[in-house]
């Protein structure tokens, strides 16, 4: 994985964080072009990079890393859980998201999900951010797009995508809908394939973007 961060503190401590649980750093960056330079350099499965940087900000440098390797994941840093940047982010595909003060092992457990293709949501807080800012932001990109592509859904795949927008895992899907999870895997795969979507991040963004999903439906 490679690190982006303008501060070499954070850089070096979050290294040391991951490699002592066994995941590989690859390399590190001080600014958002460094970061697009390495990226394309060393291949890294996961890219952990920080919102706010000099030369280039986290937001462009992740558009930039997703347009050149779409294998690629992208894990953003913020200082704050109500960032717009982060919302755009993960508009544009990133994977999800973590605060700066986040725990050591929660910092490995998230690299280690999102490296396997997983979106990594908190859905509480990623529920209050599209809230906040669905209806204000329009990124353009991938989640426009899929706008158009509402209509190719079956009404199942309707109906799974606007429990994805309200936070719900796959295997909460499989037990409110009745069906095996591998089923479910299924039509969530579908689902990505139609509108051009990564992961669940992008997922419900649409949800709520496309109004499947309005504020506070996803509220227990």
């Amino acid at each position: 994985m490679l690190i982006a961060d303008d501060q070499a503190l954070i850089r070096s401590g979050f290294r040391l964080i991951l490699t002592t649980r066994g995941i590989d750093v690859v390399g590190e960056a001080a600014d958002g072009a460094e970061a697009v330079a390495a990226a394309r350099r060393l291949r890294p499965d996961v890219v952990l990079m920080d919102i706010r940087m000099p030369a280039m900000d986290g937001l462009e440098a992740a558009r930039r890393v997703l347009a050149q390797d779409p294998h690629c994941r992208v894990l953003m840093l913020t200082t704050f859980d109500l960032d717009r940047y982060v919302y755009a982010a993960l508009a544009l595909g990133a994977s999800g998201f973590l605060l700066k003060d986040v725990t050591p092992e929660h910092l490995a457990a998230s690299v280690r999900l999102v490296g396997t293709g997983d979106a990594l949501l908190a859905p509480s807080i990623t529920r209050r951010l599209v809230e906040r800012f669905a209806a204000a932001d329009r990124s353009g990109g991938p989640v426009t797009a899929a706008h158009a592509g509402l209509a190719s859904l079956t009404p199942r795949e309707a109906e799974v995508l606007t429990l994805m927008g309200r936070g719900l895992s796959n295997a909460e899907l499989a037990g409110v809908l009745s069906l095996g999870e591998t089923t479910v895997k299924t039509h969530v795969a579908r689902i990505f394939a139609k509108l051009g979507l990564r992961d669940r991040a992008q997922a419900v963004v649409v949800a709520y973007e496309t109004g499947l999903v309005r504020a506070g439906e996803g509220d227990p």
